[in-house]
């Protein structure tokens, strides 16, 4: 497929993501920036972009920004009633194709236009739903997402942004031949003038939430720190966990090898992951792990969980970086690139190389190919000829 912007062209139709947060939400993450990525690629094709999310302290309820309409209603739950009121009432003009982004909760946007619905999903939340919502909360959630969503958007075209995750679309029921994978792209990074830390030094960027698991890389420098004297963990992100992941660190760290950094700029971000001599990303679950790539850009390979799903394709385990099955395995990998220069290095320019594999001008391509054959009636899935990869 090409990937020029003359490729999938979408001149004058108009494009409504709804979305629980963006960007410029204080809790947006890799989920977000995918949005944002993707919106910016569709108005490059000629597309006329909305996209709705929920309102904050961070942004206006209603601006255009780089020719994106962006419109803010309501809170991190009452968004999803909002969104459905003003699609119900017409409240965005004339629709061509809604895209629902289905982060653990659809918008059911299906039910209220006969418009063409594309169904994004980044990841199934099974595992997150008894971590974030204990009790009743979590299982309702659950049986929206595994058992209302597939029938309400039985008919419509899904995006998922790995292969791991279009095999749990399909567990869930979702027909296969619905289902196209559109893989994340890396954007190249600032040049940063910051050289690899003396020290041996783990970052861990992304939002402070439970399913995250944060801890893990506290507890991996809890039990490194004797044996790599000087050993810095800096923590990067921010999120409602924050201050119990705080408290947790300084039961073990009594002489400040452990930083919280919070929100950073992105340059500063870069010049974290340069510095970096490995980043550990212990989370429950990622759709793709944006991290992942942006790290290995300043070769900075990462350590992860095989069973986060997307991670399976955005780290080639023993390449560009290590893929774990438990904690333990978590720690002796973290342990070994810290210890073995040589092996850090080996997998270092595996993860330069890793980043290069995946852009967002493909990601544009394809996304826009994505609508064009679900606005024509056509279903799209990975074996299309055209390669939406």
């Amino acid at each position: 497929m090409a990937n020029s912007s003359s490729a999938h062209r979408l001149d004058g139709q108009h494009v409504v993501f709804f979305s629980w947060r963006d960007t410029t939400n204080p809790e947006g993450g890799g989920a977000e920036l995918y949005l944002d990525q993707i919106a910016h690629g569709l108005v490059e094709r000629g597309a006329r972009v909305t996209i709705f999310s929920a309102e904050h302290d961070a942004a206006p309820r209603d601006e255009v920004r780089d020719n994106i309409r962006y419109v803010r209603r309501g809170s991190k739950l009452s968004v999803y009633l909002r969104g459905m009121l003003s699609l119900a009432t017409r409240r965005f003009g004339h629709v061509d194709v809604v895209v629902d982004v289905q982060n653990g909760l659809p918008f059911l946007t299906r039910l209220f236009t006969r418009r063409t619905v594309v169904v994004l999903v980044h990841h199934v939340h099974r595992e997150q739903w008894p971590v974030v919502f204990p009790g009743r909360a979590g299982k309702v959630g659950w049986w929206i997402e595994k058992t209302l969503a597939p029938r309400v958007y039985r008919n419509c075209q899904y995006v998922a942004v790995s292969q791991a995750t279009r095999e749990e679309l399909i567990e869930l029921g979702v027909d296969a031949e619905r289902i196209a994978v559109v893989h994340n792209g890396t954007t190249p990074p600032p040049p940063v003038a910051v050289e690899r830390a003396a020290v041996p030094t783990i970052c861990s960027v992304g939002r402070l939430v439970p399913h995250k698991q944060v801890e893990h890389a506290i507890d991996a420098w809890a039990h490194l720190r004797t044996e790599l004297p000087g050993l810095r963990l800096v923590i990067v992100g921010d999120g409602w966990w924050s201050e119990e992941l705080q408290e947790y660190a300084a039961q073990f760290d009594r002489v400040g090898g452990i930083t919280f950094k919070g929100h950073v700029s992105e340059t500063r971000k870069q010049e974290i992951y340069a510095s970096s001599w490995v980043l550990a990303l212990p989370s429950l679950k990622e759709g793709w792990g944006l991290v992942i790539g942006e790290a290995g850009n300043h070769r900075t390979p990462c350590v992860a969980y095989s069973s986060a799903g997307g991670t399976r394709e955005s780290i080639a385990d023993g390449v560009s970086g290590v893929l774990v099955e438990n904690k333990a395995e978590f720690v002796e990998a973290l342990r070994r690139l810290l210890i073995d220069r040589a092996e850090l290095e080996r997998l270092a320019d595996g993860a330069l190389e890793m980043s290069r594999r995946f852009t967002w001008d493909h990601a544009h391509g394809s996304f826009a190919q994505v609508l064009t054959r679900a606005m024509a009636g056509e279903r799209l899935d990975k074996q299309d000829p055209d390669e939406v990869r």
